[in-house]
């Protein structure tokens, strides 16, 4: 779409841009030059064209894709949706996201574990480091047996694409991602290039590409605020030169379902060239609409996309994978149809059971925190604390569940104990943790439970293990109970805590240094209670509480 699409109009429709009128103000006739006069707020007066992209729907002649070198050395199904994985280049320009060379190749080989069909390894141009974590990439991850593509991007620009080229060539399957800008106010305000300019670097530097590589993949950038009439020139002229793959990219993230999929289609119908060709979407999350804009881009023909670990990347991120593949995983009755495959087909090559380690070593490497509602990966994704969700889930798990935990290597589905849980969810838990109690038994340690949960967050298992050994006695334990602790630490001081412990109705009190002021204190517990370094950290949080002065305090070890 074209660069008039990056600003907000007032009382302006899809629909009523193409009946040519909108509400309060001048006809706007298809393929009118609009002037929209920004200069109060830019300084800028901007006069740009509205594209027109159909988005009427229609159903365009299905293409069987044509089967590529790596599709037949590694057995993929062409059919299949390629996962272009590209966290190790768009998800590191997240800001804080900077991955060593070392990090980058750790991940690099998780990816090829989960599956995904074309790694983008890095810019190579952009530093030395770069390159240098590229190349090592392709010579390890791209040369072990089933490998992926190993990909680079490129501007298109000779001594880009040259380095592109020196740091993939050594994988098994090399390509060179090469891309040059194809909307009105990118041409006119970054480029400084004339329409024709573009298309004649297109041709050049995509030829000059496949020169040196045979897989080679264009990227108009911005394509989505691009006029689409010169869009199917510039893909033309890049097919002509050699491209094997056709990306467009929603850059900003501007477009919605409906227009990305009529742009897709408009692609297919209007490239020449395109039918042996695969398209390929990359697109960020900006109105949140990314992974929506891919499902709706796949059904219209896209057989490649462009995501990263997390969404992570740029600004607002780029397309979730976990999120893309799961959606077309679980709803793939649906998408196997318009994907022209067999009912209940895999639609991905990606190892399902892996996601969840892949998301966890993403977020520990770039310190980027999944939030805990993310979907598919999110602490709270397969979380449950409402008693009646509880009491469905512990009936028939598909009440309330659209996925299995343990299909995306999450482990188990979960029941958060809080102050919503009802006695089904807590009797439930128990009974999992290994405790059988009477009804009797039951309904006071409710009671205490249910207290516990109006002062604290989340409920955990050592918490109800308390309430357990002072309601029922179950635990064949020594009775601990802290009656004090003091610590001191700060510049210049060693951290130091002084414990004290009522261990069977015996007071004892022990001092002790550490690393910290947790440790000092827990040093002092050992002396008390245990031999020396018989002592395992299980689990360490912080939680605030509903009031300030109160805590629950229980040492398992």
């Amino acid at each position: 779409m074209s660069s008039t699409q990056g600003f907000v109009l007032s009382g302006v429709t899809q629909q009523s841009l193409r009946k040519g009128t909108f509400v309060g103000s001048e006809a706007c006739r298809p393929g009118r030059r609009l002037g929209f006069s920004l200069k109060r707020a830019t300084g800028v007066r901007m006069t740009t064209t509205q594209p027109q992209v159909d988005l009427g729907k229609k159903d365009s002649v299905f293409v069987a894709p044509v089967p590529t070198k790596h599709d037949l050395a590694t057995g993929r199904d062409p059919a299949r949706v390629k996962i272009f994985d590209t966290t190790l280049r768009d998800g590191e320009q997240s800001p804080g996201a900077s991955l060593t060379g070392e990090e980058k190749l750790i991940l690099a080989k998780q990816l090829a574990k989960l599956g995904v069909d074309i790694i983008e390894a890095g810019f190579p141009i952009a530093s030395v480091g770069d390159f240098e974590a590229v190349k090592t990439i392709a010579q390890t991850v791209g040369c072990r047996d089933d490998p992926p593509i190993i990909c680079g991007l490129s501007r298109a620009r000779k001594p880009d694409i040259d380095r592109c080229w020196e740091a993939v060539k050594h994988a098994s399957f090399p390509r060179i991602h090469t891309f040059i800008a194809t909307s009105d106010l990118h041409m006119e305000y970054k480029l400084k290039k004339t329409p024709d300019e573009v298309l004649e670097a297109t041709t050049e530097m995509v030829s000059y590409a496949r020169s040196l590589c045979e897989d080679v993949e264009f990227s108009a950038e911005d394509a989505t605020r691009s006029d689409p009439e010169f869009l199917y020139k510039v893909y033309s002229r890049a097919i002509a030169a050699g491209a094997t793959t056709l990306n467009v990219p929603d850059t900003v993230g501007y477009t919605t379902p409906d227009e990305y999929g009529a742009l897709i289609r408009g692609i297919r119908e209007n490239v020449e060239g395109i039918e042996n060709l695969t398209i390929s979407l990359h697109g960020h999350n900006d109105l949140g609409l990314a992974v929506a804009n891919f499902l709706s881009g796949v059904e219209n023909g896209a057989r490649q996309i462009e995501t990263t670990i997390n969404g992570i990347g740029e600004r607002a991120g780029n397309a979730a994978m976990e999120e893309i593949v799961m959606a077309l995983q679980v709803r793939r009755q649906y998408y196997s149809s318009k994907l022209h495959l067999a009912p209940n087909s895999f639609l991905t090559n990606i190892n399902h059971r892996e996601i969840y380690n892949s998301s966890r070593m993403v977020s520990n490497m770039t310190g980027m925190s999944v939030q805990p509602n993310k979907a598919i990966v999110g602490a709270n994704a397969f979380a449950h604390e409402s008693g009646i969700h509880q009491d469905g889930i512990l009936k028939n798990r598909l009440t309330y569940e659209i996925m299995d935990a343990k299909s995306i290597g999450h482990g188990d589905n979960s029941l958060v104990l809080g102050k919503l849980s009802g006695r089904a969810a807590f009797r439930a838990r128990l009974t999992e943790m290994g405790y059988e109690i009477s009804d009797e038994e039951l309904n006071k340690a409710f009671i205490r439970f249910k207290d516990l949960a109006d002062k604290k967050k989340e409920v955990t298992d050592w918490d109800l293990e308390s309430i357990i050994s002072d309601e029922v006695k179950q635990l064949d334990t020594p009775d601990v109970r802290l009656v004090r602790v003091q610590v001191q630490c700060g510049e210049p001081l060693v951290p130091t805590a002084t414990v004290t412990l009522d261990v069977n109705g015996v007071e004892s009190t022990a001092s002790s240094v550490g690393t910290g002021p947790v440790d000092a204190a827990f040093q002092g517990v050992q002396k008390i209670c245990f031999e020396e370094g018989s002592i395992t950290l299980l689990e360490y949080k912080v939680r605030t509480c509903e009031t300030v002065l109160f805590t629950q305090v229980h040492p398992f070890f």
